[in-house]
């Protein structure tokens, strides 16, 4: 019975995030569905952010696509007009960040807030 509990809040984490995803890149007049493709969404995020697609290249490698994926986390939430602590939030506590930067009333102010 337990393994139907977590199978079900898991089932639940993934929706929750692919749904946030969904509405961050519609916000940036992209395409939604671009999240459901990992490579893709990947070099998405990037455009969003505002950096070029062979970025996605140094998340290849270990260690640099630790900095490079906080960079672009930190470039995500100043892309909507968020702050440093935001991205803190966005990196540890994603399942409640994400859908705030979604669902909530932060608008696109362009690449790394660069309107």
């Amino acid at each position: 019975m337990g393994i139907y509990i977590a199978v079900i809040f898991y089932l639940a984490f993934i929706v929750l995030m692919v749904v946030s995803a969904w509405k961050i890149n519609t916000k940036a007049n992209q395409p939604g569905w671009a999240c459901l493709i990992p490579i893709y969404g990947s070099i998405v995020t990037l455009k969003i952010v505002g950096k070029p697609w062979w970025w996605f290249l140094l998340f290849l490698f270990p260690v640099v696509n630790i900095v490079f994926l906080v960079w672009a986390i930190n470039l995500l939430s100043k892309s909507y007009g968020k702050s440093e602590g935001f991205t803190v939030g966005m990196i540890f506590l994603p399942f409640i960040f994400y859908p705030i930067l979604g669902f909530g009333d932060a608008t696109y102010q362009g690449p790394a807030g660069l309107k």
